[in-house]
């Protein structure tokens, strides 16, 4: 019999969400985010749950991610609406992402080693956002032709400064205490004390428990480098970013460069113009509808299935991007990514506050 892709479990005030794929590092997949959006519903309404916590099953992460070979599928064979197979993830998953974002119960989240892509949808949204010694976390997707989702653009857009930029444009892989500087994580416990923590939290509540292990985090690179993160990436493009990034003396500030001119020309300037209509978007609800569109645009664009192939399915690590530099992408090509998509829009509306 197979084991089910997500463990649900409910003790001693305790709800628990295992994703549990862990040779995929718990790659996230439709069904998962359905019972995931089920379980929480349920647990929302039920007064024997005082604490929810979500977790990866195995060593190597929380979640690496939604599952790209399945959305490689759908773009190359043309299956490009949001009535495709991918469309209709999408739309489950970003519900999910904005229900997290509402929760009203506490929502502890162990983001201990990889958390990528939709990953970082089950867990940054959350209100208690725990990091080990062992998380990497990143926004991989400029460099697979696509555009930073699940909500992703809103936590970047709020992110001190303009690190945010830096981490959609270059991909850059979070350690601990760069996710705490970025606003993408909230404590540090280290991964031997995550058994005791999941304990004490049977009976105690979230931040008694959480007190108890929470240590401080490692100094975070890109705080150290906020200024010459600051300088380079508050410029209005990609090109004018690129230029003063080549131009600064920080050798960090040239080796993001190179980062950037290796990713899809495309998608960086849709990157781009998401992060900063995400900065003054009234909330998570708006950020994700728009996300959609532009997600539902990507799947029909040579880039994503491109970097798809380059990266996973051949992993030949040589994409033939098209527009294939910064320069040759019109501001025509960028704006097809957020056309409307009429009754086929998310629609996802912010509960009015009383």
């Amino acid at each position: 019999m197979t084991e089910s892709e997500v463990l649900l479990e409910q003790r001693d005030g305790l709800g628990l969400i295992t994703l549990n794929r862990p040779k995929a590092i718990n790659a996230l997949n439709h069904s998962m985010a359905l019972a995931i959006t089920d379980a929480l519903h349920g647990w929302a309404e039920d007064d024997a749950v005082r604490t929810v916590v979500v977790a990866g099953a195995g060593e190597r992460g929380l979640c690496a991610g939604g599952d790209i070979v399945a959305i490689h599928a759908d773009a190359k064979n043309d299956a490009n609406t949001a009535d495709s197979a991918t469309g209709r993830f999408w739309r489950d998953e970003y519900i999910l992402n904005a229900l997290i974002g509402r929760y009203p119960k506490p929502y502890v989240v162990v983001m201990d080693g990889i958390v990528m892509g939709g990953g970082v949808g089950l867990s940054g949204h959350g209100s208690h956002r725990i990091v080990t010694e062992r998380s990497k976390i990143g926004m991989p997707e400029v460099g697979i032709g696509f555009v930073p989702d699940v909500g992703g653009t809103y936590l970047l857009a709020r992110s001190p400064g303009e690190i945010g930029t830096h981490i959609a444009l270059t991909t850059a892989r979070m350690s601990a205490g760069d996710a705490i500087a970025a606003g993408f994580a909230d404590y540090f416990v280290a991964s031997e004390d995550l058994p005791a923590l999941l304990e004490t939290l049977r009976s105690e509540t979230a931040d008694i428990a959480i007190a108890k292990f929470a240590t401080d985090a490692p100094e975070s690179a890109l705080a150290v480098g906020q200024g010459w993160i600051d300088a380079c990436y508050g410029a209005g493009s990609v090109e004018e970013i690129v230029a003063r990034l080549e131009a600064h003396e920080a050798p960090e500030a040239r080796a993001a460069a190179a980062e950037i001119l290796a990713k899809s020309p495309v998608a960086l300037k849709v990157t781009l113009r998401s992060l900063r209509a995400a900065r003054t978007a009234p909330s998570l609800e708006a950020v994700l509808n728009e996300e959609y569109r532009v997600s539902i645009a990507s799947l029909s664009s040579h880039d994503l299935v491109e970097g798809i192939r380059a990266q996973v399915i051949d992993k030949d690590r040589n994409p033939r991007w098209s527009p294939a530099t910064l320069a040759e992408v019109t501001k025509a090509q960028v704006d097809e990514y957020f056309a409307e998509l009429g009754e086929q829009e998310l629609g996802l509306v912010a509960p009015e506050v009383a």
